[in-house]
């Protein structure tokens, strides 16, 4: 491996703290050894990624680069390491990318790092990963979001993240009643007021009733907006803009919260 430039204290810190969840205690002492790297922390008298800043910050003080560094990040990040997992591959990688642009490099999905155009501000930076993937992750959008349309925000394919996006809340429908419906159906079936099979409320009042059918109203008004043209339409006759993708997206992380905290209501039996 050439000789690599040193990274900020302040980058081999981040890094450390993304990594640190990777290797046990054990696991790092075995690799500092078999690497014969001075490890400058107890072996469990400290947090994990303080024991990976020290010794990688000693190390490139002591070669004045930051090799040692990256052939761990090689290490960490090897694909076969993350066999029946690639989310946390690309999770990982993403982070990881977001401070690596500030050292103009980037892991690439073999795991090896390679240059890229340094970023100068924190907008380059989460241009690296994806820009409205980034937005969404600050704003703390529910998991399943991210999980139906991943790939669709990595590509930057605003169309399809949506579309992917609508089909995950009728999937949850699904999944927390049984019924095997979609759109407008799914939804009155689960939230008829009268026999409802999910309440977001205890339905006791006409202000929770009122809120209630609200809230199923939202979820067909998302459903007739934005996925029923979408899965019928081609793509040019439905353009979306990043702005739009990040508001509607936010919409359906806030029905999965909302999904998330409705009582199933039991079934009488006869």
């Amino acid at each position: 491996m050439a000789k690599i430039e040193c990274f900020s204290p302040n980058n081999i810190e981040q890094i450390a703290r993304i990594l640190q969840g990777c290797m046990s205690h054990a696991e790092l002492n075995m690799y500092f050894e078999s690497n014969n790297l001075d490890s400058m922390c107890g072996q469990s008298s400290s947090a994990k990624w303080s024991r990976i800043n020290a010794t990688f910050l000693n190390e490139q003080n002591k070669h004045q680069c930051s090799n040692h560094l990256c052939k761990f990040i090689h290490h960490l990040l090897e694909p076969v390491r993350f066999c029946g997992r690639p989310d946390d591959f690309r999770d990982l990688r993403d982070q990881l990318n977001e401070v690596l642009a500030y050292n103009g490099m980037q892991v690439g999905e073999d795991g090896k790092l390679r240059p890229v155009k340094a970023a100068k501000t924190q907008s380059d930076a989460m241009e690296r990963v994806g820009r409205l993937k980034a937005a969404l992750q600050h704003r703390g959008v529910h998991a399943d979001v991210l999980k139906f349309c991943r790939e669709e925000l990595i590509q930057q394919n605003y169309f399809h993240a949506v579309l992917e996006a609508t089909k995950s809340v009728a999937d949850k429908i699904r999944s927390r009643t049984g019924l095997t419906g979609d759109g407008y159906e799914i939804v009155d079936q689960a939230f008829n007021v009268k026999t409802p099979m999910l309440a977001i409320n205890s339905l006791r009042t006409d202000t929770e009733r009122s809120e209630h059918t609200g809230f199923a109203t939202l979820l067909k008004g998302t459903f007739g907006t934005f996925r029923n043209p979408h899965a019928h339409a081609p793509k040019i006759s439905w353009p979306i803009s990043e702005e739009d993708a990040l508001d509607l997206l936010t919409l359906v992380s806030y029905l999965h919260r909302r999904l998330d905290k409705a009582v199933l209501v039991p079934r009488l039996t006869s």
